[in-house]
């Protein structure tokens, strides 16, 4: 597929930095080696900064510590096609965390592991550490396809197997094909960039400046919509009969980022075109990939992503270009329901008999913290049973999987033996929420998320105790600025960054990541952020009908009767 369609947009717009740095270097190599190799530089160019991320890195420095003068450290995303890790690679994950970084993994909402706290000078031990691992961080970041999502739950059929075979199969064909990653990463070697093979590389799929922006697949299989599928430029919804994944009904053109005080940015659920065969997995996605490149903004980042094509051009448009370049008609969608987007806690039976537990992590980061001690627990669990499989879940969670029956005792109480609890792991506010990871790192975020919210939340579930809604659950994500990587605009109560301590708040997401919510406070401190809940969660207490959750209350009583957003 190396045909470049028209533009959607005006050649008389300019294009963004972004776009002429993949032209000048279509590699993806910038002068990362040379700099890596530098022991008198401390950070990268902000042109490498770019290209970086196309190579799982992001450049950022902590804020915390600004006072002092600033010290560059990065921040790395493994490439993990449907969140899967053998004993093996989850211990040496553990060990370049404790290396390399500042001693702790994060679970991220897109199935993946990310370091933070890594210096410039331990970067390139770190990086060979992944690969040693036989896994990578090749395209877990930049203008490209991201990690590939499955459902991770083995349990009741051959079906979620089926779905993560089919994961990996469209992560690899999605893959870049650049030689830049190992020969920076592990050969250490910059490449030529005048060299002729190196000055005109096209890569056969993405061509020569990749895509105008980040592109995210997941495959889901009702009724759990644990990878909230809809917020995803490419989501495969799997149709199953007998046990077994016959296709898929495609959604195209979800995505949660946004600007603050941009209305012509915006969060989209993705639309469902229709259904096809399992086979023609691959061809499908490269399709809708490459209507994204041929068709993307490449003028305003801000407007770059597959959503403003489908929302602008029509799904109708979209459909008929993937049926075109992937030689496959799409059939009526097949029926589907979807019921939640949560996690189940605690020990469960899959379907070879085995058994797994899916753990709670608090915002996703995996430490040890006085009597908690998770990352020593888990270390201890690869150790001691190297047959379990670690699974990683979109709302920041752990499952161990592929535990024999007679494990299931010892591995209760090693875990109990550092204050990890199997059963009522959380109280039921903490147990359905994320954030991102925020300040003090990220270079984005605009107010605290990942350490504000889980006290916030311990206050909030005071505050329905006090109403008389205690034990009830609702959906509350945070994020520190409005780009939604903690997918705040499908919450019940979503608090997306304005300033320090200060938020937007958004109501009347559902349960089954079908809905998206709409802004009730356009800015909110963050000390009066009980005070404004207590009327609104009072009122829903005593209006609710029967089994009615707060989402629900909030559209039916509050955006009833409005008019549709536009997107």
């Amino acid at each position: 597929m190396s045909e470049n369609a028209p533009s959607t947009v005006s050649e008389a717009k300019s294009l963004t930095k972004n776009e002429q740095l993949k032209i000048a270097i279509p590699t993806l190599a910038g002068n990362i080696a040379a700099t890596l190799n530098d022991p008198a530089a401390d950070s990268f160019s902000g042109d490498d900064e770019q290209f970086l991320k196309f190579h799982g890195i992001y450049q950022q420095d902590d804020r915390d510590k600004r006072k002092h003068g600033k010290v560059h450290i990065m921040m790395i995303r493994g490439r993990i096609p449907g969140g899967v890790l053998n004993a093996s690679q989850w211990i040496a994950f553990d060990d370049l965390a404790a290396k390399y970084g500042n001693n702790t993994l994060r679970v991220t909402t897109r199935q993946s592991i990310q370091w933070h706290g890594v210096a410039k000078s331990e970067l390139g031990a770190l990086m060979k550490g992944i690969h040693h691992a036989l896994l990578d961080t090749l395209a877990a970041c930049g203008d490209v396809n991201r990690n590939v999502m499955s459902a991770p739950t083995p349990a009741s059929s051959r079906a979620r197997e089926e779905l993560y075979e089919d994961a990996r199969k469209v992560s690899d064909a999605l893959l870049p094909k650049t030689r830049a990653y190992h020969s920076i990463w592990l050969d250490g070697v910059q490449l030529n960039l005048d060299a002729p093979e190196n000055k005109e590389f096209v890569d056969p799929l993405y061509g020569r400046q990749y895509l105008p922006r980040k592109f995210k697949a997941a495959f889901v299989l009702p009724p759990t919509n644990d990878m909230d599928i809809f917020t995803n430029c490419l989501g495969f919804i799997g149709v199953v009969e007998n046990g077994r994944v016959i296709g898929y009904n495609l959604a195209v053109g979800g995505g949660m980022g946004r600007s603050h005080g941009n209305a012509a940015t915006y969060p989209r659920m993705a639309s469902v075109l229709g259904y096809f065969p399992r086979e023609k997995v691959v061809e499908i996605a490269q399709a809708v990939l490459t209507v994204h490149r041929d068709f993307g903004d490449r003028t305003d980042r801000k407007h770059a992503r597959l959503k403003y094509v489908v929302q602008e051009r029509g799904p109708a448009f979209v459909k008929a270009e993937v049926e075109r370049r992937s030689g496959v008609t799409l059939e009526p969608v097949r029926p589907y329901a979807f019921t939640t987007t949560n996690d189940t806690y605690g020990w469960q039976k899959a379907v070879d008999g085995s058994s797994y537990l899916t753990l709670f992590v608090s915002m996703g980061r995996i430490k040890d913290a006085d009597d908690y001690r998770l990352k020593t627990a888990l270390r201890q669990v690869a150790e001691q049973f190297p047959s379990v499989e670690f699974r990683l879940s979109a709302n920041q969670n752990i499952l161990i999987a592929n535990v024999a029956e007679g494990d299931r005792a010892k591995i209760n109480a090693l875990l109990a033996s550092h204050g990890v609890r199997t059963e009522n792991q959380a109280g039921v506010l903490h147990a359905a929420a994320i954030a991102c990871p925020a300040l003090p790192t990220c270079g984005l975020s605009l107010a605290e998320s990942e350490r504000y919210l889980p006290n916030l939340l311990t206050q909030i579930e005071g505050l329905c105790q006090e109403v008389g809604i205690g034990g009830q659950e609702i959906i509350i994500r945070m994020t520190g600025c409005p780009n939604g990587c903690a997918r705040p605009y499908m919450a019940e109560i979503g608090f997306v960054g304005k300033a320090p301590g200060r938020y937007q708040v958004w109501l009347g997401g559902n349960e089954n990541g079908t809905r998206i919510n709409r802004v009730w406070k356009e800015m909110m401190k963050d000390a009066d952020i009980l005070s404004e809940l207590r009327p609104v969660l009072t009122r829903y207490a005593a209006e609710r009908q029967a089994g009615e959750r707060f989402g629900d209350w909030v559209e039916r009583v509050f955006w009833t009767g409005l008019p549709v957003a536009a997107n």
